[in-house]
């Protein structure tokens, strides 16, 4: 999914995708038009087609931003050398403090999913890499700990994540967050001591 550009963006690309991934998180992408975003961008219509096309080519922009950031954060956890469980666990960390953060609107790529339904739309597609990149990253650390089922014990986590972000833009998120890493302690004790999922998964 990630575009390899050449040489350091420019600063009128740089404020077009800041602009839009605030806004696109903030109030939505079908809400929110190019007339919007090339006026709080300060930049001309122009300007901004020279650099993406057309809103959904920004919007693809928009999204591996946020899938570069949460790779690298995954990147910077695995990296630090701890046993696989402390590996999940600092990323649920991560995970929590997100939901707490200010202006937190759940999960960019639910949001997008919900509003590019077809299957054929590139926006769908890049939702869809993002997240086999996450199950199999959860797969893969799970499988350090104990090989047997450890793709449903990733997918279990993913389903808790998913339900986090959801709920905490709803609820309480100082609630929501000690829930989730509750729930991930649980999944990772039940999956050390028997290779499977926990009951009710």
């Amino acid at each position: 999914m990630r575009s390899q550009s050449q040489g350091r963006p420019s600063e009128a690309r740089s404020r077009l995708l800041t602009t839009a991934t605030r806004l696109f998180y903030t109030e939505g992408i079908h809400a929110v038009g190019i007339d919007r975003i090339v006026a709080e961008a300060q930049v001309t219509r122009a300007t901004l087609y020279r650099h993406f096309p057309g809103k959904e080519d920004l919007v693809l922009a928009y999204l591996d931003e946020v899938d570069r950031a949460m790779r690298n954060q995954a990147e910077e956890a695995i990296a630090a050398g701890l046993p696989a469980a402390d590996t999940i666990r600092a990323l649920s960390a991560s995970i929590a403090q997100g939901i707490q953060s200010p202006g937190f609107r759940g999960c960019a790529f639910l949001n997008a999913a919900a509003e590019y339904p077809a299957a054929e739309s590139p926006v769908r597609k890049a939702v869809l890499a993002h997240r086999r990149w996450f199950l199999e990253t959860a797969t893969e650390l799970l499988a350090e700990i104990r090989q047997a089922d450890a793709e449903p014990a990733a997918r279990h986590f993913v389903m808790m994540r998913d339900g986090a972000m959801a709920a905490g833009c709803l609820f309480d998120p100082a609630l929501i967050r000690e829930t989730f890493l509750r729930g991930v302690e649980r999944l990772l004790q039940v999956h050390a001591a028997t290779g499977g999922e926990p009951a009710g998964a």
